[in-house]
């Protein structure tokens, strides 16, 4: 019973668009990277795909495998922000080796200049995609629009402060 629970938890169901336009729905293993030449993705009847990475457009992590739809599984409709993002992170811009554009929000820190891709959360939190990886290999040009700060940290026009210990009298 252990075991089950821990299994199922240790795959996440993805969506992998590739360049030809076709897709492939499955469940991928969260410690997979991009240090080898091909990711594995388990299919849902139980087989292991292999997909070159350069080969690959992105990876959509989404909150349940489609069912019958065939031209947009990601159900990612908005892939530009229409309003300027709430949550924390940069908000970037890709524009990918076939053209394509997409907008989202990366989390601030070293993953961008060290890791193998970018992980970023779409325009439109609502939708069936919570989460896109996109590979080096597929992004042509990144533009940072904004860096979009924490909520607790307001920066504005701060007053001196009083003095705690005022200095003594100079003796007479």
């Amino acid at each position: 019973m252990r075991q089950s629970k821990a299994m199922a938890s240790l795959r996440k169901p993805v969506i992998v668009r590739k360049f030809t336009r076709d897709w492939v729905a499955g469940y991928a293993d969260p410690g997979w990277g991009g240090n080898t030449d091909r990711m594995e993705l388990l299919d849902p009847t139980g087989k292991v795909v292999a997909l070159d990475w350069v080969a690959i457009k992105w990876i959509c992590f989404v909150r349940d495998l489609p069912a019958g739809e065939q031209t947009n599984p990601e159900r990612l409709m908005q892939k530009r922000f229409t309003v300027r993002p709430r949550a924390a992170g940069l908000w970037l811009r890709l524009i990918l080796t076939d053209g394509d554009e997409l907008e989202g929000l990366a989390a601030n820190d070293r993953s961008l200049i060290d890791g193998p891709g970018l992980l970023l959360t779409p325009p439109d939190m609502r939708s069936n995609t919570q989460r896109i990886y996109i590979p080096r290999t597929a992004v042509q040009s990144l533009e940072v629009v904004s860096l979009i700060g924490a909520g607790g940290r307001r920066r504005g026009r701060t007053e001196p402060q009083p003095e705690l210990f005022p200095a003594e009298p100079a003796p007479e």
